[in-house]
């Protein structure tokens, strides 16, 4: 095993696959101090203001004379006066490939009254406003098998009751975007094939009205969708006895369901990386990525977000756009980033984080040119804005903030009935009512929180596995768990408090 990685002749830098100390040669280059393990390590010297290549795309520009064998980062390493607007050729649709062969491949999955199909089986409890969580939690709570187990005992065909709270709601426009945006994300999950049934707990006085929802999303009232306000029953304790009788009447009908082979084609995927670090763009993204392609070909949807985070990468997506209008569409998203940061005192390499820099990651443009690899390498179908609802097939963007739980919850209400998360870090993470499976970009950290990660990534940097070869396993994983196999982030219990609306405009 060499100590280093190069993954593109034209690169100049190395990525250390473990510490390195002053003084090791690598190569004819002589390691000149500490390079950390998953950081940058210069190939050959550059001047100031020279760009820096990785993955052969610029990361950014040399602060000041780097040494061959220098550690690169964020002392020597910056956008320098291009803060990222260097000319990115968007060339639209130019790399689209044929579409693969068509694959057959199943889960056990659950077949709702209008053909959707599940992968969990929950009733959910959610809230207009911040204000009637407590009772939400409180209704939720009365079915939870941890602390009341005989409550859904003789119904073992339910995986669970769950209430799904926010901290919004009120003090916003009735008629702008953020309002439109929680209205979206709400009727996303009440609709949501995972839910059997949803109760919706209002206070009765705030912005958001249930009435006004269920208008503007299209909704109406039955079996499966019942709702009512606080102050309509008398207050808490009758809100609470009034949720739990609702559930109950519920629970007849939700567990008269089994699970029966359905085609890998009703999967739609969400993905993820958080807590990235310097392997992330070499092993777990790329590898998920593989796995991307073998959804597709069979059929399936795979769902890629966190715009700010393929900032500097997106001219990768636009060459595999279907069509100018949707590479058009996600630039435009883009343009929209960049003026949001940019009101708000802000701009778009404040990412990555502290985490992601201790890492290995230096820029956002490293950061993105890794995430995307998350998305493989099939036709970019479709882009829609937060929380829309995903109807196309195939490899789609969804526009959303970079941070995981608000943008996989965008996903979720979109559609998503599974969840792919990579981590460099040990992001801790789950999205109730779908699953969500974690893979680590490297060893150490598999083996210091197994109890946290499905699939140890890390095996493609220490030379024991291939890029396809784990694809297929993430592939096989995806269809177990699909098929009700507990992810270990079902197995603690997460998924309740990882529900995070996107909250857009002023709080007033």
């Amino acid at each position: 095993m060499t100590p280093c990685i190069q993954l593109h002749p034209d690169d100049d830098v190395l990525i250390a696959r473990r510490q390195l100390v002053g003084g090791t040669q690598v190569g004819d280059i002589t390691v000149k101090g500490l390079i950390p393990a998953g950081h940058k390590m210069a190939r050959h010297a550059l001047v100031a203001g020279a760009p820096v290549r990785r993955y052969n795309q610029i990361i950014g520009y040399a602060s000041q004379a780097i040494a061959a064998g220098e550690h690169v980062h964020t002392h020597n390493l910056n956008l320098g006066d291009n803060k990222g607007d260097f000319a990115r050729d968007y060339a639209f649709g130019t790399d689209v490939k044929p579409a693969a062969p068509q694959l057959e491949a199943s889960f056990m999955g659950i077949v709702r009254a209008d053909g959707r199909v599940a992968t969990r089986n929950y009733l959910g409890v959610l809230t207009s406003v911040n204000c009637s969580a407590t009772v939400a939690r409180a209704i939720a709570d009365h079915f939870s098998r941890r602390t009341n187990p005989g409550a859904l005992a003789p119904f073992p065909n339910i995986d669970g009751v769950t209430a799904l709270t926010h901290g919004t709601g009120c003090a916003m426009d009735s008629e702008g975007l953020g309002l439109q945006v929680l209205q979206r994300t709400l009727a996303g999950y009440a609709t949501h094939a995972n839910f059997a049934a949803v109760l919706v707990v209002g206070l009765g006085c705030e912005s958001n009205q249930i009435t006004g929802w269920l208008a503007n999303s299209h909704l109406r009232e039955g079996d499966t969708l019942r709702t009512f306000n606080i102050q309509d029953e008398g207050g808490t304790s009758a809100a609470i006895a009034k949720g739990i009788a609702r559930l109950e009447a519920m629970l007849p009908q939700a567990n008269a369901v089994q699970r029966v082979p359905c085609s890998a084609s009703h999967l739609t995927v969400g993905l993820q990386c958080g807590g990235s670090d310097g392997y992330s763009g070499i092993s777990a993204n790329p590898a998920l990525g593989a796995a991307v392609d073998l959804l597709v070909a069979h059929g399936g949807t795979a769902i890629l977000s966190e715009t700010p985070e393929i900032y500097g990468a997106e001219h990768l997506l636009t060459r595999r756009a279907v069509t100018r209008e949707v590479g058009e569409r996600l630039i435009e998203r883009i343009k929209w980033w960049e003026h949001y940061t940019h009101i708000n005192g802000g701009e778009m390499n404040n990412n990555p984080s502290h985490g992601n820099k201790a890492g290995g990651l230096t820029t956002i443009l490293e950061k993105s040119l890794g995430a995307v690899a998350k998305g493989g390498t099939t036709t970019l179908q479709a882009v829609y804005q937060y929380a829309e609802p995903v109807t196309a097939r195939g490899l789609v963007f969804m526009d959303t903030p970079g941070y995981d739980p608000v943008s996989a919850t965008g996903q979720v209400a979109g559609g998503a009935n599974l969840i792919c998360f990579t981590t460099g870090r040990g992001s801790a993470y789950g999205c109730s009512p779908t699953p969500s499976l974690k893979l680590a970009t490297n060893t150490a950290l598999w083996t210091r929180q197994v109890d946290d990660i499905d699939i140890n990534c890390g095996s493609i940097v220490d030379g024991d596995s291939t890029v396809p070869e784990m694809g297929r396993r993430i592939f096989e994983r995806m269809l177990a768990t699909a098929s009700g196999q507990l992810s270990k982030s079902e197995l603690h219990g997460y998924g309740q408090n990882e529900f995070v609306p996107w909250q857009i405009g002023a709080v007033m």
